[in-house]
């Protein structure tokens, strides 16, 4: 088996470099804060290989390197003081949320010294991360796309090809997007319905039984809007960020794009009101404007 190493142990990170120790993989695992390496170490004693002390460390010891981290920002840093370490051939699989644009200038530096970059961002949150059940978009040269497939089906279960590198990226990002404006208008579905009378618990199942499912109706406003739990692991910052990626997108094909404007528009109000919140907590931003909680 290849000699893996993983960057990036957060709410994502951890479950899918654990569905790759499941899979009999030996990690070098490493990230930013030695608390979440220690106790990725711990819950996988003997089996996870070792913590490295940099991404540098990383590179030395593995010869395919997964990151899944915050940003592109954030993955540019790792790998870029990373490059003169590569063993020949280093794979790097690139799982975060990021901006292709930048996916595409990293691939080309990891190109420049003998590797292949390919961008794999997932969907499916913590919950398929921890089962391995995630659906990964894949955009890169299809040899390596190949070469990486045994690592991805360690960690999902639908791996979809998107096209050349940062392709994933994209469409990672307007996916977001999608699922953003659906939780919006769902949650806003709900206020309208409460005020007429109709009880919100009764209106998810009829949306579930009918042409207005989507994601949110089905696995957030019962679970984490109407429970007021508001912890499905994914930030109101990430949300934000992917929508800012999409909104890019289309402003660099020169597309019009009013409701994704809007949609991020509101976004950005809920993370300004509700600093450090779970994304399902944009519910308050529309029970705010309502004068009604859900």
């Amino acid at each position: 088996m290849s000699a893996i190493g993983f960057i990036g142990l957060g709410k994502m990170g951890a479950p899918m470099a654990a569905r790759l120790v499941a899979a009999g993989h030996d990690l070098t695992v490493f990230d930013v804060s030695t608390d979440a390496r220690d106790r990725f170490l711990a819950g996988h004693a003997g089996h996870a290989g070792r913590a490295a002390g940099s991404p540098r460390e990383v590179a030395a010891a593995s010869d395919v390197i997964v990151t899944m981290l915050p940003t592109s920002d954030a993955v540019r840093q790792a790998l870029g003081g990373a490059l003169d370490a590569f063993q020949p051939r280093t794979l790097v699989i690139e799982m975060s949320s990021g901006v292709p644009t930048i996916t595409q200038a990293l691939a080309a530096a990891v190109t420049g010294v003998g590797g292949a970059l390919i961008d794999a961002p997932v969907s499916g949150g913590v919950a398929r991360a921890i089962t391995g059940e995630l659906a990964i978009m894949v955009g890169g040269d299809s040899g390596a796309v190949a070469r990486a497939r045994p690592v991805l089906e360690a960690m999902g279960t639908s791996i979809l090809p998107t096209g050349g590198v940062g392709s994933a990226h994209a469409m990672k990002a307007l996916n977001n997007l999608v699922s953003a404006a659906g939780l919006l208008i769902s949650v806003e579905a709900l206020l309208i319905g409460k005020r007429f009378g109709l009880d919100p618990d009764v209106m998810v199942d009829v949306l579930n039984a009918s042409t207005g499912v989507n994601n949110s109706t089905q696995k957030k406003l019962k679970p984490f809007v109407l429970s007021r739990s508001f912890d499905s692991g994914f930030s109101l910052e990430l949300m934000v960020k992917d929508l800012t990626i999409a909104l890019g997108i289309a402003r660099d094909g020169g597309v019009a794009a009013p409701l994704s404007s809007l949609t991020r528009e509101l976004w950005q109000a809920a993370r300004a009101m509700d600093v450090g919140a779970d994304h399902t907590a944009v519910a308050r931003l529309s029970e705010r404007l309502a004068g009604l909680e859900l």
